[in-house]
């Protein structure tokens, strides 16, 4: 037997979660059998906690789109029992049983080898936040990163604290926007070196283009913010698109494009292909400060996930939660 958090929903449509035990033969099917040691929470998680979001296909449910830990049975040759490995992505948790588990049996082709430079709770402090950062980060760098400031909103979340982080190691200013004035002091111990208060971008502005001002974006937000983001680039400048807190409606013009030839670049984590994900992975060991990344932990347990679900879904976690499912 082993425990779980498990998400059932009544007659009457309504979820509630609890950590359950559970046996290996309750277990999907799957050619590898992994003991999870962590997993960590995104805003998928809190929809997946609570009523689903529309991500869950069938309850009972687990949750947990990420999860780091070691092989304990396989039936697939690219690993064997003792390998370290990392999942993300691929509906995990979502359509698929996740990482909320002290066991979790999966397809093979999911996996991605733990790098060398992580352990399995660090991999888990990255997670899918810290992976899509990474991805992000990347794409910028294939399109060249202009002079000046890399803005970064959404900067005290998780995608934006690893994205914050890797671009300050990497040399380049890192302009923080954030709404919570209290995390200036944690975003400029990750890097930033400007802190831009989010209701001074968050604005509308009628004029499809102003002052270049950002050589480069990871925007995490979405929405207005992204359209009036895009009218302050530099030419030939790029924004990663990474999520939609701000809404998925973006009331933009296509003057930046035609004009200054901005790029919009939409970053895209859980169906990235397998080579893709090594060069990724290899990269956050590379290039993101392990002593910063430490400063992002917010360590939990099984038992701390209902409510952490419900914080996330309201923009109260911080950082990364690094979830101990053997604690």
């Amino acid at each position: 037997m082993f425990k779980a958090l498990v998400v059932e929903k009544d007659e009457d449509g309504k979820t509630s979660a609890a950590v359950q035990e559970l046996s290996l033969e309750q277990l999907p099917a799957g050619d590898v059998t992994v003991a999870v040691e962590y997993s960590t929470v995104n805003y998928k998680d809190g929809l997946c906690i609570g009523p689903g979001g529309g991500l869950v296909r069938n309850y009972p449910h687990v949750p947990g789109i990420d999860m780091a830990g070691t092989v304990e049975a396989s039936d697939n040759p690219c690993y064997k029992v003792g390998d370290k490995v990392v999942l993300t992505g691929w509906r995990v948790g979502e359509a698929y049983w996740g990482g909320y588990s002290q066991k979790a049996r999966v397809k093979a082709e999911w996996l991605v080898p733990l790098p060398e430079g992580l352990d399995t709770r660090q991999a888990m402090a990255v997670g899918t936040a810290g992976f899509t950062a990474m991805l992000a980060v990347m794409a910028l760098e294939d399109h060249g990163i202009k002079d000046g400031p890399v803005l970064v909103t959404g900067a005290a979340g998780g995608v934006g604290s690893v994205a914050t982080a890797i671009l300050a190691h990497l040399g380049h200013q890192v302009a923080a926007v954030t709404g919570r004035p209290e995390t200036a002091d944690y975003l400029t111990s990750l890097g930033a070196t400007q802190i831009v208060p989010r209701e001074e971008i968050n604005e509308i502005t009628r004029r499809p283009l102003e002052a270049e001002t950002w050589g480069g974006c990871v925007d995490a937000v979405g929405g207005e913010m992204l359209a009036r983001v895009l009218g302050q680039m530099k030419y030939g400048a790029s924004v990663s698109a990474v999520g939609l807190a701000g809404g998925a409606g973006m009331p933009a013009s296509v003057i930046p494009f035609l004009l200054r030839g901005v790029n919009l670049l939409g970053i895209d984590s859980v169906m990235q292909p397998y080579d893709n994900r090594v060069r990724a992975w290899a990269r956050i060991a590379k290039d993101l400060p392990m002593d910063r990344l430490e400063a992002m932990i917010q360590p939990a347990t099984l038992t701390d996930l209902p409510e952490l679900g419900r914080g996330i879904l309201k923009g109260q976690v911080k950082g990364r939660v690094v979830v101990d499912v053997n604690a």
